[in-house]
């Protein structure tokens, strides 16, 4: 069953949701920390250019079906225009001035 965006635990993993869903570029680099940095599949990406392609220029939506780790962690249903939808899990390191300093995603 989907989480409502809204319900989400973590005040930043919950921005990070709604500004993925809202197509909110400006939002969403307003969450990461300076140096910020992620991975995808276990392997680190460059994030300016991931976000680009896998999240805003493709459309890239999530609907959230499981959180642990205090809403740090999700399991969810992400979309986009390139790859379509898979079940994919989301971990999130959040700074104590709640900003994220790094995000690990891959297929679940």
């Amino acid at each position: 069953m989907t989480i409502q965006t809204a319900k989400l635990s973590d005040p930043a993993v919950r921005a990070f949701v709604t500004a993925v869903n809202a197509h909110d570029r400006e939002a969403f680099v307003k969450l990461l920390a300076p140096g910020a940095t992620m991975a995808d599949d276990g392997a680190d990406r460059d994030l300016d250019e991931w976000i680009d392609r896998e999240i805003f220029t493709s459309h890239g939506h999530m609907e959230v079906d499981n959180e642990s780790w205090g809403g740090r962690a999700i399991l969810a249903r992400y979309s986009n225009d390139t790859w379509g939808e898979m079940r994919t899990r989301w971990s999130f390191t959040v700074e104590d001035d709640g900003r994220i300093s790094r995000f690990e995603t891959g297929q679940a």
